[in-house]
């Protein structure tokens, strides 16, 4: 048997003949298929050109340029505002966290408003709450439209239990439904809180607390000056008490949560409000009083004090627990014991 190499120069001869272009490098370069290059795109490019689609695709222009992380879940999230005509642009990111990011956004004229604030709740693969279990004692499940979902809905409460996907998303809803209702709660009977507008699956639009340059600080992050910071410390012993008149923990507050501008603060951030009593009002929050509310009212407290000590005002956390704990909580749940048992006789 023949070498396969044998005939090797052979086939050379042959491809000479017929592929004339393999030895002529001019001709083999003539037949390259030219490609025009393009220059790398930019994140940033692909940043604009993202939140541009998304926006035209949902009817919307607006002036921000969200990362291409946060423009799919932005724009659908605050489309309902659009429609309601409650806002007309968003302006510019004013705070990022784990739970939200806050946007001021130009408000439409029907509102009488200039700028309003939309709450934008992160996806969930991107939050980080921690111990959430401890607020939802006490509260119902809320629906997107705001009303308690029934008991008798077997495949919600199964999902709610199993914690599949939908169960994930009504959990999601319900949270947020309950900071929007404290929000307007709390706003009705006189608190420093901001006034809530509307609320979407992902969203909540409230008023804005600062200017076109930037969002009202919170208190952390400035000092007092000496004759303010007793009325401020008094103000905000107000609000506390302003909520538990109304069965409410705020559940997280600290300086970190109160905004202050132009000499007045406004309470932010309610997620975590917890019931500190079985609510029998127009906002249900729960059936039932939250079993930690104590630990958690104690440490709202707490950390209050422990900002305005650092402001030079003295005060004593655990007197002030007690006797307000005392009066909105207790003598209360005594009031209406009584008020049960006259009802009964």
């Amino acid at each position: 048997m023949n070498s396969k190499f044998e005939n090797f120069e052979q086939y050379e001869v042959y491809e000479d003949l017929f592929n004339p272009t393999l030895v002529d490098r001019q001709a083999r370069r003539k037949r390259r298929v030219k490609v025009n290059y393009k220059p790398k795109t930019t994140e940033a490019e692909i940043v604009s050109k993202t939140a541009d689609a998304i926006g035209l695709e949902a009817g919307l222009n607006i002036s921000y340029r969200p990362s291409k992380h946060e423009a799919g879940w932005l724009m659908e999230s605050l489309r309902p505002f659009f429609d309601q005509e409650l806002i007309s642009d968003v302006e510019a990111l004013v705070k990022g966290g784990k739970e939200a990011n806050v946007y001021r956004c130009a408000a439409h004229p029907a509102t009488g408003e200039k700028w309003l604030a939309a709450k934008v709740y992160r996806p969930r693969m991107f939050r980080n709450l921690r111990n959430d279990q401890m607020y939802r004692q006490g509260r119902t499940t809320l629906t997107a439209n705001g009303v308690p979902a029934k008991a008798s809905d077997t495949r919600l409460m199964r999902a709610l239990g199993k914690k599949t996907a939908f169960g994930q998303q009504v959990a999601h809803t319900s949270w947020l439904m309950h900071e929007f209702q404290a929000l307007e709660l709390l706003h009705d009977a006189g608190g420093d809180v901001p006034r809530a507008f509307a609320a979407s699956e992902n969203g909540i639009l409230m008023s804005y607390v600062g200017d076109g340059s930037g969002a009202a600080p919170a208190l952390n992050e400035i000092k007092l000056d000496e004759d303010e910071v007793y009325a401020l410390f008094r103000k905000v012993l107000d609000n506390i008490a302003l909520m538990l008149r109304n069965g409410r923990i705020h559940g997280d507050l600290s300086a970190y949560n109160i905004l202050y501008w132009q000499g007045a603060i406004t309470l932010i951030d309610f997620p975590q409000i917890a019931n500190s009593r079985v609510d029998t009002g127009t906002h249900v929050i729960g059936s039932r009083v939250n079993p930690d509310a104590a630990f958690i009212f104690e440490r709202d407290v707490g950390r209050i004090c422990e900002y305005f000590v650092e402001q030079g005002v003295r005060c004593d956390p655990q007197e002030i627990t007690a006797e307000l704990w005392q009066r909105y909580v207790k003598d209360d749940m005594q009031q209406r014991l009584a008020d049960a048992s006259l009802w009964e006789e």
